[in-house]
């Protein structure tokens, strides 16, 4: 590979010399610009060192060099990678498994911009309607309000009233004397005319509507001018709207702008912001735009009916002490003739709801301050739920917000029923719908919706709405070749998993049509469906074909199959890998020697089982779950077996899975808080003794926490440490050999084994630090040795080299083999958990589970397991997975990869579309059944696998 300077305009392809980050052993590498580009290997090769953390992290470092260095300075500092040398670089855009946002506020409406645009179709073409009584608002011009009255009103004697109070409270009295001053003498009160007079006042405390008579007069042709005069004059006064009543209090209303002709209800012109619930002029004023309120549970305040108050019944309060809020509960009991010795079970109804909601009753509390002093106050109490509520709003510090936080559920908002908007923006509609109503579509339904929305709106409207309708049908358009039709724009960034963040990213950039730009995504097709497969790979292409670059770290066959160049990255993992082992077409890979091509041309596989696991004989089983888009589903899940649930994208299985069953077994086995989505009833609970879901959550949030750590097996070896002779003899505790704690940790760098320079408005650089070289403890700590090794040495070992190193001490070696069995032998055994990919931090949790002592009676949950692993890494995978089943327990795992579902014993498929077409169980029992089914899709794809 030539390394002359080329011009980027002439350049061909992208060029990497030298490449060391992380594993990768000096490489060089180089690929073509402006095509579709797999990286491929074994999980921890160096695939994501290759394209985030060298290419990528030289893009950044090359466009943050662009800014002054006074702007540096304020800016984090970019890493500068290992490398001799990157060319051919465009402007790099990673679109990484990260969830989008944790706001609340953000949705999938707001990140795609779909939302944005709806609220301005809604500002300028929407009609509105009265929240009392439904008609259509109406706004007139002054001329239409001459005309209507003229109509309605022609010879009778009227009042032309102006709006100056509507609904409140006060007494007025400067008001009045104001109205007085400009020489007006009468005013309606409630729909009651009266005189005004000096210092005038009303009821301070009832709500009152008060209006100025600005003329009393009979509506005839000759008075036009006076007519037209005073209703000028009350539409300034009443800023905009009037009201005539007659003799028999007969009122008409008027404005000139929206108004309810029946009742007088008046709206502000929309504008977008009237419409977003992020904004004051549109939130929801109870639940500030979010949909939902906090309110105290019962079941949480008081988890135990079986103690009494004084032995911690009440669990905010603990167990009984000397303090006011237990005097003030000794007055209620004394008041209410009950004991707080009494389990709460057996208080009463009545008792139990005056301690949680209080009495308006007064409480005399003694408090004895020393026997010559005791004080009785007179007081009411307003119960624990008020008190608790009181404590929320002044919580001053995250602690006591969590401690807080174990006290409270979510609710829906009472006010606006979820739909996070005020009512008045809620009656604003186009073809009778409101927002709300299209933003808790599907996309598939909102795409049907506004297929055919201009022949539903007149000339006017579809004059103004032309342009607007052009964009959210293109971005709808996109989510559509993304595989998200399930998705409605108002789900919550914060539920989208890893996957589906990325492709609402990569949606978003299809839309932005950018050319000339390097895009880098891991894994797009995670958590995406075959069916959908296809559409993905698609939206690339157009990516690509848009002038771009497009770099996928991807394990999927067929996106590697349609890629126009491929890197492998190898042989193996860790240490053994960081190499290029093969580069090409497709084509060329399939003809090379490498695992990923013999996977590929079809040597090596993952065979079927010659026969299913018949499992113990019993059943767990949810009876009518409908939560989200669940339709009264009743599924069995047969126990001892390796269960697959599958399904098109957003057909409902983490629906059924992680935000039903699961919280259920949680909540019976550990009294966990998560409430579970709607179900009728469970069965079979007594057939299994715990819950363990294993997911790909880091294993740690800090570089501190390591494998060994997370296992357990750090203290074991601590405590050999410990046992040593040198160690006995300078009287050294476990804790000495802990690089978190003084005593045997380097303090220069507080066991951390490096050192963060500060360069100002360059990138911060990391060092070893000078005191202990990168070894986290002092000289005496290392001094203490065993077999030769330091407590620094075992930590640097690899789990392959500590598995031989750790052979003759059965509590340590068990441990550290698990790591190696499922296929980590490859990382350090003090591997930072931040260095630490998804699929690896799964495989440390499934270790550390495969390492405890077994009764044969637990239930595993796995969502997609197999997520950023290699066909090899499936393989091994699957190995612990059915030592997991020999053993007698239960696994199951929600999964799209077709060698897993082949291999399960039992498929639950649901379907048959996602979002509202989903919802239902298609097929129950085993992968030779499921071929067989006509209306299964993934029977569909997994024939073609298992033929």
């Amino acid at each position: 590979m030539s390394k002359k300077n080329v011009d980027l305009g002439e350049q061909k392809d992208v060029e990497v010399y030298g490449g060391r980050v992380h594993n990768l052993k000096n490489i060089d590498v180089s690929f073509p610009r402006n095509q579709l580009v797999v990286i491929t290997g074994l999980s921890g090769s160096g695939k994501s060192s290759l394209a985030f953390d060298t290419i990528y992290a030289e893009g950044q470092r090359r466009y943050m060099e662009t800014f002054s260095a006074y702007s540096r300075q304020f800016m984090g500092g970019m890493e500068r990678p290992d490398v001799d040398k990157v060319s051919g670089l465009s402007p790099v855009i990673a679109i990484e498994q990260k969830t989008t946002s944790k706001n609340p506020r953000s949705t999938v409406g707001t990140i795609t911009e779909i939302y944005d645009f709806m609220r301005l179709l809604y500002a300028r073409v929407a009609e509105a309607f009265s929240y009392n009584t439904g008609e259509k608002m109406e706004r007139m011009s002054e001329d239409q309000i001459l005309k209507n009255i003229y109509k309605k009103f022609d010879t009778i004697a009227v009042n032309i009233l102006a709006p100056v109070v509507k609904g409140r409270k006060g007494h007025y009295r400067e008001l009045f004397e104001q109205i007085r001053k400009q020489g007006y003498v009468k005013v309606r009160i409630d729909g009651e005319i009266k005189d005004i007079t000096a210092k005038m006042q009303v009821d301070r405390y009832k709500i009152h509507d008060i209006e100025i008579v600005v003329d009393r007069l009979i509506i005839d042709e000759k008075d036009h001018k006076r007519l037209l005069d005073s209703i000028q004059t009350a539409m300034r006064l009443g800023k905009g709207i009037i009201k005539i009543s007659d003799k028999d209090n007969n009122v008409a209303h008027f404005s000139k702008f929206l108004m309810c002709p029946t009742t007088g209800i008046s709206y502000d012109e929309p504008q977008p912001n009237s419409f977003s619930f992020n904004s004051p002029y549109g939130a929801c004023e109870r639940c500030d735009g979010l949909g939902y309120i906090f309110v105290v549970d019962k079941e949480s305040v008081m988890p135990n009916m079986k103690l009494s108050i004084i032995n911690g019944g009440l669990a905010p309060l603990g167990e009984y002490r000397d303090v006011w809020m237990f005097q003030v509960l000794k007055a209620l009991a004394k008041k209410y003739n009950f004991s707080l010795s009494t389990p709460l079970e057996k208080l009463g109804d009545e008792n139990i709801d005056i301690i949680l909601n209080g009495t308006h009753e007064l409480l005399s509390v003694a408090v004895e301050y020393n026997k010559w002093n005791v004080q009785n106050y007179q007081i009411t109490f307003d119960g624990i739920i008020k008190l608790l509520e009181e404590q929320q709003e002044k919580k001053s510090d995250t602690a006591a917000a969590d401690d807080m936080d174990n006290f409270r559920k979510l609710k829906t908002c009472p006010e606006c029923n979820g739909a996070r908007l005020k009512k008045e923006s809620l009656h604003f509609k186009v073809d009778g719908k409101n927002i709300f109503e299209l933003a808790a579509m599907d996309i598939l339904g909102l795409k049907a919706w506004f297929t055919d929305v201009e022949s539903r709106l007149n000339d006017r409207q579809n004059t103004i709405a032309k342009e607007i309708l052009k964009e959210i049908r293109a971005r709808i358009g996109f989510l559509t070749d993304v595989g998200l039709t399930y998705f409605a724009l108002d789900r919550t960034a914060r539920t989208l998993s890893g996957g589906e963040a990325q492709r609402i990213r990569l949606a978003t950039q299809i839309g932005s049509q950018l050319m000339n730009v390097m895009y880098i995504l891991d894994e797009p097709s995670i958590g995406l469906h075959q069916r959908d497969n296809e559409r993905l790979i698609g939206a690339l292409k157009n990516l690509r074909d848009l002038g771009n670059t497009v770099l996928v770290v991807e394990h999927d066959k067929d996106m590697i199959l349609e890629a126009d160049h491929v890197i492998d990255i190898g042989p193996a993992a860790g240490v053994h890998g960081g190499e290029v082992v093969a580069q090409g077409t497709p084509a060329q890979i399939l003809k090379s020697g490498t695992l990923t091509a013999a996977y590929l041309n079809g040597k090596k596989g993952i065979e079927v089982p010659k026969e299913r696991r018949k499992g113990n004989g019993h059943k767990l089983s949810i009876v009518k779950a409908t939560g989200h888009n669940l339709k009264e589903v009743s599924v069995d899940f047969p126990l001892g077996k390796f269960i697959a649930v599958t399904g098109v994208s957003g057909s409902g299985k983490s629906s059924l899975i992680t935000e039903t069953l699961y919280p259920i077994l949680n909540h019976h086995f550990f009294r966990a808080k998560k409430q579970p989505l709607p179900y009728e009833k469970i069965n079979g609970l007594k057939e299994i003794d715990k819950v363990i879901e294993i997911d790909q959550a880091p294993i740690g949030r800090t570089p501190r926490s390591n494998p060994s750590t997370y296992t357990g097996v750090f203290s074991d070896i601590r405590n050999l440490f410990v046992l040593l002779p040198e160690a006995k003899i300078r009287g050294y505790k476990p804790g000495r050999f802990s690089f978190n704690v003084k005593g045997g940790r380097c303090e220069t760098c507080q066991g951390a084994g490096m050192k963060v320079i500060e360069m100002n408005f360059l990138p911060d650089v990391a060092v070893p630090c000078e005191e202990c070289g990168g070894r986290r403890y002092n000289r005496e700590t290392l001094e203490v040795r065993y077999r030769g090794k330091s407590i620094s040495d075992v930590l640097d070992m690899s789990i392959e080299e500590a598995c031989a190193f750790f052979e003759h001490m059965p509590a340590i070696y068990r441990k550290i083999k698990t790591l190696n069995d499922v296929g980590l032998g490859y990382i350090r055994l003090g591997q930072s958990s931040t260095t630490l990919s998804g699929g690896e931090a799964q495989r440390v949790k499934l270790a550390t589970e495969l390492s405890k002592k077994d009764t044969g009676k637990t239930f595993y949950i796995l969502d997609e397991p197999t997520t950023g692993l290699h066909f090899e890494d499936i393989n091994v995978l699957l190995g612990v997975l059915n030592e997991l089943v020999e053993k007698g327990n239960t696994v199951l795992v929600i999964e799209h990869n077709l060698d897993v579902v082949k291999v399960a014993d039992w498929v639950i498929d649901l379907g048959e579309e996602g979002g509202a077409g989903g919802g239902r169980i298609i097929f129950e029992g085993t992968p030779e059944g499921l071929i067989q089914n006509p209306i299964s899709l993934t029977g569909k794809f997994l024939k073609k696998e298992m033929a």
